[in-house]
């Protein structure tokens, strides 16, 4: 896959620093000794250090020595981060004896980490479930400035090579918003834009999808598509965005010209933003099992820092390959706030 490698390519040059909370897991630690051979990026392994070490040696692995190992139950930093976790969390109850406690979970230590500035994104999910995961990076990384939600996309590598960028598209939300509202649909199709742009090196154009193409149905449904491409326009003037669109409309040049002809992105989309998740689920599940497309991801987004969820089913290589995305993602972030 040329583009995974762009991916590795980019990571490579300005590495970042991720953390991986399952540090003794094994799929998680074979990826971190390949990555850490490949020199993809400076990785933080959180786990007891000599269960870390003893597990690599059993594995054979001769790279996690290059890694960060953090013990969550001891560290020279614990006290740092329990008081940092107390400080985000007070108005809400926290207390420094929970701040304490939590702090020696791996899931909220790799959060901790990264909002104190001291990694660039986060790894997680091969034996933690997708809320497990979530819920402290949205107590302490939190979503960033301007975006009022997370949202889950797929970069979807299709063998029409007539669409897209060569036939790879990217989709969104398909992993996280069951019923976005229209701010938080304009949130997920600029942060899709920024997924296309940081990830897949594309210029975005962006498609909002509905039943409807320019008034051709009359709902609430069409409306909130109408007033999500609104909004999403006045969130990132600068980015080519519009809807509402049907999918033929949105790939399809003839017909484009047919149904949207004063339209600047319809027969020319490269991003597809959903109305809803269950479109969305649907939609790239039968793209990829029909057609025999891949599709990676979810590559989740909206965060202030990148934090990504795996599939507990994942492969060392789908670790691997998120890693270097999440990487993609800490350099678009960083560029963006310059």
């Amino acid at each position: 896959m040329e583009l995974m490698q762009e991916i590795i390519a980019r990571a490579k040059a300005d590495k970042q620093r991720i953390v991986l909370p399952e540090g003794t897991e094994e799929r998680t630690l074979k990826a971190a000794d390949q990555l850490l051979a490949d020199e993809v990026a400076d990785l933080i392994l959180i786990g007891n250090p000599t269960e870390i070490k003893d597990r690599a040696a059993k594995f054979g692995l001769t790279h996690i020595d290059k890694a960060t190992l953090i013990d969550p139950k001891e560290h020279a930093k614990k006290a740092v981060y329990a008081e940092l976790l107390y400080d985000l969390r007070k108005s809400k109850g926290m207390t420094p004896e929970k701040a304490a406690v939590l702090v020696e979970d791996p899931l909220y230590l790799g959060c901790l980490i990264i909002k104190a500035g001291d990694a660039d994104g986060e790894i997680a999910g091969a034996i933690n479930t997708t809320g497990n995961v979530l819920r402290p990076a949205l107590q302490i990384i939190k979503t960033a400035p301007g975006m009022s939600c997370v949202s889950g996309a797929f970069i979807m590598f299709t063998k029409a090579q007539q669409y897209g960028k060569n036939g790879i598209l990217v989709f969104a939300d398909c992993a996280v918003m069951p019923n976005p509202n229209a701010k938080e649909l304009a949130s997920i199709a600029v942060a899709t834009a920024a997924t296309a742009r940081d990830i897949v090196g594309m210029d975005p154009k962006v498609a909002l999808l509905s039943f409807s193409t320019k008034g051709s149905a009359q709902h609430e449904m069409v409306d909130k598509v109408i007033e999500a491409t609104r909004l999403a326009k006045e969130m990132a003037p600068e980015l080519a965005i519009d809807g509402e669109l049907q999918t033929d409309a949105a790939l399809v040049e003839e017909v484009a010209a047919i149904k949207a002809p004063n339209s600047e992105i319809a027969g020319k989309a490269n991003v597809l933003v959903f109305p809803n998740l269950e479109v969305g689920n649907i939609s790239y599940k039968l793209v990829q099992r029909l057609s025999g497309a891949e599709a990676v991801g979810p590559i989740l987004q909206g965060m202030a820092a990148p934090v990504n969820d795996l599939s507990r089913g994942c492969s060392s290589d789908d670790i691997y390959k998120m890693v270097a995305i999440a990487a993609n993602q800490s350099i678009g972030l960083k560029a963006a706030k310059k």
